[in-house]
């Protein structure tokens, strides 16, 4: 019983850091490609520019070692890129015509996305029932009311039946949010499997 527990706060953990994550890649690489395109005239845009477009292999190393974490999905190893020879406007046009660091790049920005989902479906399938069952301690200490479905929290009746309801929710949203986590520990070994076949 432990375990299970132990097993559901890792995946609403997994769910929550997913959000942070995916919004993270969301800006990092929306203002740092922007803003090395658009500084790439004067010497500090190119060095941006190149440095955050090879970040993708760091950032798939953090995903591949959190998904084996939390989720138990095995992930393969990314092998080490070599450092490319040339001069650094090289070197950036190498990293800038790749097409898979550009799929890795936009698949870890559709992390934010996914991460959007991760964090309605935790407070849905780990909060939202935990809050339903203990309706009636609330109910008692008059803490609040918790309506649902237009059904409000006035009587001890309703309170049991909120806690009822809590109890077939916790057990099916954690059916659901396991369901969730792996889905997206796969979306992560597909996208370092498509990524190390550079």
């Amino acid at each position: 019983m432990n375990q299970i527990i132990r097993k559901h706060v890792r995946n609403f953990c997994f769910l929550l850091i997913t959000f942070a994550t995916g919004l993270f890649y969301f800006c990092f690489y929306l203002v740092g490609i922007t803003f090395g395109v658009s500084m790439s005239f004067t010497l500090v845009g190119i060095p941006i520019l190149y440095y955050v477009l090879r970040s993708t292999e760091t950032f798939l190393q953090h995903e591949r070692i959190r998904t084996k974490v939390y989720t138990d999905i095995s992930v393969r190893t990314l092998p080490t890129r070599s450092q490319e020879e040339g001069s650094l406007w090289e070197r950036v046009k190498a990293e800038f015509l790749d097409e898979h660091n550009w799929r890795a790049i936009l698949g870890l920005m559709l992390q934010f996305g996914i991460g959007m989902i991760s964090l309605i479906c935790a407070t849905l399938f780990y909060l939202t029932p935990i809050i339903l069952l203990l309706s009636p301690v609330l109910y008692l200490l008059d803490v609040s009311s918790i309506s649902l479905f237009g059904i409000e929290n006035k009587t001890f009746n309703i309170s049991l039946f909120f806690m009822l309801l809590g109890a077939v929710s916790l057990w099916i949203g954690a059916y659901l949010g396991n369901s969730l986590v792996k889905m997206i520990g796969r979306y992560t070994r597909r996208l370092v499997k498509d990524f190390a076949r550079r």
